[in-house]
């Protein structure tokens, strides 16, 4: 189990990341209704996952090379300092920096829109809990030959990626073609105010722990 915790959380938080409408899975369902096609919802989503696994890769990329010179407590403790960080800043100055793409934006605006927004909302942040046992120095898996590799942080970023694209084909087609874009004006849950609650206990957990 503690060699499949970083996975399953990885899995998790890609998961959830799929089920933020922030994320994407409401921008997909009004492509679809703008263009009156589920074909659109389809096309929409893939390249929603592109630009979030890019931005997650870049986290990725840091934490590897962090691991190369930085002990594993130092990138902790400024992982958790971040985070929090981030979250208060988020609490107060997110929702004034909303990215602009118009319902014509082809796949390459939306590759773009989804990497500025999970980079905006810290999404690369988030998942470096369960990136820093697989990517750094000191993990207990070197002796299984993961530790530290460029494959290791592809791997994570790929279970990622996957879990989002398929949390947010299940949302955004069951709200297009079943649901309706009606329940969010009965049903809206604050996804914001959660994600940053999330952020900042992760946060606080990492400089605690």
């Amino acid at each position: 189990m503690n060699e499949l915790w970083p996975w399953m959380l990885l899995a998790g938080l890609g998961a959830f990341h799929g089920l933020n409408p922030a994320m994407g899975w409401l921008f997909a369902v009004a492509l679809g209704v703008h263009r009156q096609s589920s074909a659109a919802v389809v096309r929409a989503v893939p390249a929603i996952a592109l630009g979030h696994a890019a931005s997650i890769a870049l986290v990725a990329g840091a934490v590897f090379a962090a691991g190369l010179i930085v002990d594993q407590d130092a990138v902790r403790t400024g992982t958790g300092a971040g985070l929090v960080a981030w979250a208060i800043w988020h609490y107060f100055f997110g929702h004034r920096r909303r990215v602009r793409i118009g319902m014509r934006t082809g796949l390459a605006g939306l590759v773009l829109w989804s990497f500025l927004m999970a980079t905006a909302h810290g999404a690369g942040l988030m998942v470096l809990p369960a990136l820093m046992p697989l990517c750094l120095t000191e993990s207990p898996l070197g002796a299984l030959g993961g530790n530290g590799s460029v494959a290791t942080a592809m791997a994570a970023v790929g279970v990622h990626t996957i879990a989002m694209l398929a949390a947010t084909s299940l949302v955004a087609l069951a709200v297009y073609r079943w649901v309706g874009l009606e329940i969010l004006r009965s049903a809206w849950i604050n996804v914001d105010l959660i994600w940053t609650l999330v952020l900042l206990g992760t946060g606080a957990l990492l400089l605690i722990v």
